[in-house]
Order: structure tokens, then sequence, then C-alpha cells
């Protein structure tokens, strides 16, 4: 298991560095654009009020968190953490403004933060290229406080027979297009791929309830082409 990890580790770690610079034109080609109202949508479901800890695991650009200051302001503590340290460079230039916003280089397997920490942890497309789900998930519940909350933002499975024959014949297409917009079809071959091998709704659910969340609940978006996940910690 730990070669399996490593190996994927590894792979994520050469994806996002092909993509780094061009992360949100990335996301614009993988949801035709649609990503930025789902993350509105996140944000709103979270409905963050000031004076809230927050940490934006897999933050990439910074995308979320700035959604988080434009609702709250300055009067929050953010911490983006994100394993890739070209992403973290591209998401500091972004934000470089933005003084309340901490940037730190880690996986989501061990964070170097101490337990109940947190009022919000948030991962937004970030959880399918976790190495270790179940670990990382735990992780998750013991930097937040009692009463924290967890809420993820992920490719899930649709439930619509018609509409998914037609995100399936899209999601063939995307290499292509990836390779005549940056270059390389490698990486959005593996992001496919890796949609694909995730959990269902239903199955992220039983993820959770392991991990030790209560109260959770998900919503789908677009016909369950994505799904908000939002759990608990009591």
């Amino acid at each position: 298991m730990k070669n399996i990890n490593q190996s994927k580790n590894k792979q994520v770690n050469e994806v996002f560095n092909d993509v780094s610079s061009k992360y949100d034109l990335m996301n614009d080609v993988m949801s035709l654009g649609v990503h930025r109202v789902w993350k509105k949508r996140l944000i709103d479901w979270i409905n963050p009020s000031k004076n809230t800890k927050i940490i934006d695991m897999s933050a990439g650009t910074g995308d979320i968190t700035k959604e988080f200051l434009k609702r709250v302001g300055s009067d929050t503590e953010i911490y983006c953490v994100d394993p890739n340290k070209k992403m973290i460079d591209e998401g500091r230039k972004r934000l470089r403004n933005f003084k309340e916003v901490k940037w730190v280089c880690s996986h989501a397997e061990k964070l170097p933060f101490q337990e109940n920490l947190f009022d919000v942890y948030v991962v937004s497309f970030g959880l399918r290229n976790f190495n270790d789900i179940e670990k990382s998930l735990k992780e998750a519940y013991r930097v937040l406080k009692p009463g924290g909350r967890f809420v993820s933002l992920e490719f899930s499975k649709v439930q619509n027979e018609l509409l998914n024959k037609i995100y399936q014949t899209y999601s063939k297409a995307i290499p292509f297009i990836g390779k005549y917009l940056v270059g390389k079809s490698e990486p959005y071959e593996y992001l496919v791929k890796s949609i694909d091998n995730f959990h269902s709704q239903n199955e992220l659910v039983e993820k959770l309830k392991d991990s030790g969340f209560t109260d959770i609940e998900f919503r789908n978006l677009s016909g369950g082409v994505v799904a908000i996940h939002s759990g608990w910690k009591i």
C-alpha cells in the first residue's frame, strides 16, 4: 500500500506541476466553466461568519479562499494548505494582497497543526487526489474544533442516465481539449480517470461516518456531476 500511495503522490505532484500556471483554465475545461457556480454554492452552504478559523485543504490557487474573503472580509484567519509547491507559489502570487492568508505546504494525511484548531475544514476538488482518503479524513477530524465542520466539493456520480451518457462522452474528449489548450493530454487523462475511480455520494458518506463525523449530508449539483458533503465534529 505504501508503494501504491507513493506512486500516486508522485503522479499527482507531476500533474499539478504541469498545470499550476493554468489551473483555472484546467477547471474551466473540466467543468465547462460551471466550477465557478459550484464553488459559490459551496460557500453559500458553509455561510461563513467573521472570526472563523478556516483550513482550505488542496487550496490550489486560492480561489475558494478568495470567495471566503469576499464574504467575511479580513475578520477571519485562513490557512491555505497544498502539497504542491508550484500551486502554493501560484496562489501566493494571486492572493499577495491578502495578508491574513497563511500558506502551508503539506499533505492531507499528516497536517502540521495541533488538534481542535479550526472551525471549518474545506476541500474543493482535492479529495480524489488524496493518497489515503481514510487517513486524511481522520486528520481533518483531528484538527477541527468540537462543533467544527468538514465540507467538501468533489466530482461525483451522475444520477440521470441520459445526462450521464452526455457527461461520459464529454469526459472522453477532455484530454484532447487539454492537449490543445495547454500542450499536454496526460494531466487531463489522469484527472478524468481519478473522477471515474472516486467514491459515490453514499460511499463518501460512509467514509465520513467511519472518520467520526456526524450529521452528514450531501447535495448534488448539476445532476450529481459534483456533490457537496458536509459533516460535523461533535
